[in-house]
């Protein structure tokens, strides 16, 4: 059900819809998650660094593409924290999706906690789908189904996640909801610049330097109903968009809740953006934490700028910076390809620069290499290098092509895809940004395979 090329292929400034999946413990929330997802949760699942949690997947139906989010976090013990609990995955669901997926388990029956969820999700005015699962036999379940009316959000979708029965009419029923056009029609060509990182590194303290050095007007953009804020920047008499991340620290809970709210939030926001700007404390170096979010930009495509901030809080020698560059490069090696920078949000230290980059980088993200070129470039480094082989068969590239921008994706037409080793697609990669530099922004690469004339 998901398609990654199809997912590659996302060239327009579309954004996916976000499908959030609210419910108690034990409904089924990550087999139904498990079921639509696929085995396939990213492209890159294999990645070092990149989170492990099957926190979010893109998932297609119809060929509508949407992100799937499961709000669902660790299993309290007694009932008064599993309130809390989904009170708190509620929050999460409404702040950031465009359609929410209410779980229930048709078993357990109507209970209070559903009742009050139910409320919470009512008074937010999203469009919400009731899912009643483990419904094995629609014949003996059905009169307990209809029991789901008495939430008052609208027709209950009777399911088995566990075996796949309903499925169709349940995401027939959720792409209904999301919007006509998922892109932001006039500011389709303001750059959005999202602004991730953990809490506490400066996030806010950034877009605040860039309004008060700019002087402009800052408005809240109608329709903006998510949790990540929305401000209008102009610099050099271009207007950019930039959504911040920040607002964490309202939340003090555990903190394993902390940190999935936080990567569902930078989900949501990265979602939207053109660029990503990773915020880095200087101070703390370069985290597990900081690889997590990276891996979120890296897994969509997005263009990439690593900012260290608090640069001017560092005692340095004339080796600091190169120490600095080396922990980053090693720690995030799954995107040697982002532009680094090393800022102060304090004194305003390279903060214009900051712009420069962006513009750069959203150039990089939306270009497009000429087919011949391409098929020069593959030539010259096939001869260069010799491509692989095994047991006798050698592999062979016939041809290259440019499918997609943003990020650029390429088709390479081999004879055996088995023989085309990730190490030689990576040696083609460096090839490619050798001619054509593309800074900041990751390449995509599809083999096929296409049988030998004989």
């Amino acid at each position: 059900m998901i398609e990654t090329e199809n997912k590659n292929r996302m060239s327009d400034r579309k954004r996916r819809p976000i499908v959030a999946v609210v419910g108690r413990p034990n409904v089924g929330k990550s087999t139904l998650f498990n079921a639509l997802a696929g085995e396939m949760i990213s492209i890159v699942k294999d990645t070092p660094g990149i989170t492990r949690d099957r926190i979010y997947a893109d998932v297609t139906w119809l060929d509508r593409g949407f992100t799937l989010i499961d709000t669902g976090g660790i299993e309290p013990e007694s009932q008064d924290v599993i309130l809390s609990q989904m009170r708190q995955q509620a929050q999460i669901a409404i702040d950031t999706a465009d359609v929410i997926l209410f779980m229930v388990d048709v078993k357990q029956g109507l209970v209070d906690a559903d009742a009050k969820v139910a409320d919470m999700l009512r008074r937010s005015r999203k469009p919400v789908v009731l899912a009643v699962n483990k419904v094995d036999s629609f014949q003996k379940y059905m009169a307990d189904v209809y029991e789901f009316y008495n939430l008052g959000i609208g027709d209950p979708y009777p399911l088995s996640a566990a075996n796949r029965m309903g499925l169709g009419e349940l995401l027939d029923e959720v792409i209904r909801h999301f919007p006509e056009d998922a892109a932001d029609g006039e500011e389709d060509d303001r750059p959005r610049v999202a602004i991730v990182g953990k809490p506490n590194v400066g996030k806010s303290s950034i877009i605040n330097r860039l309004i008060g050095e700019n002087r402009v007007i800052v408005s809240d953009i109608a329709g903006t109903t998510r949790d990540a804020v929305d401000t209008e920047v102009v610099h050099g008499g271009k207007e950019y968009i930039f959504i911040d991340t920040a607002g964490l620290r309202r939340k003090n809970k555990v903190k394993e809740d902390l940190e999935r709210y936080m990567i569902v939030r930078t989900v949501s926001a990265v979602e939207r953006s053109d660029v990503v700007v990773l915020v880095i404390d200087a101070q703390d170096g370069v985290t597990e934490q900081d690889a997590k979010i990276a891996g979120i930009a890296h897994e969509r495509g997005k263009g990439m700028i690593i900012a260290v901030n608090k640069w001017d809080a560092i005692e340095k020698d004339d080796k600091t910076i190169y120490r600095f560059r080396d922990q980053i490069r090693n720690t995030l090696s799954f995107m040697p390809y982002a532009e680094l920078m090393f800022i102060s949000a304090l004194t305003g230290q390279r903060l214009p620069k900051l712009f420069d980059t962006i513009d750069a980088v959203i150039e990089n993200h939306a270009m497009r290499v000429a087919t011949g070129v391409l098929n020069e470039i593959m030539a010259e480094a096939v001869a260069l290098q010799q491509p692989p082989s095994d047991k006798g068969k050698r592999l062979r590239l016939y041809y290259i092509t440019q499918v997609s921008v943003r990020p650029p994706t390429f088709v390479i037409f081999v004879n055996d895809k088995e023989l085309m080793h990730f190490s030689y697609t990576r040696y083609i990669e460096n090839k490619i940004r050798e001619a054509f530099g593309f800074d900041g922004t990751p390449l995509r690469f599809i083999i096929r395979e296409r049988k030998e004339k004989g």
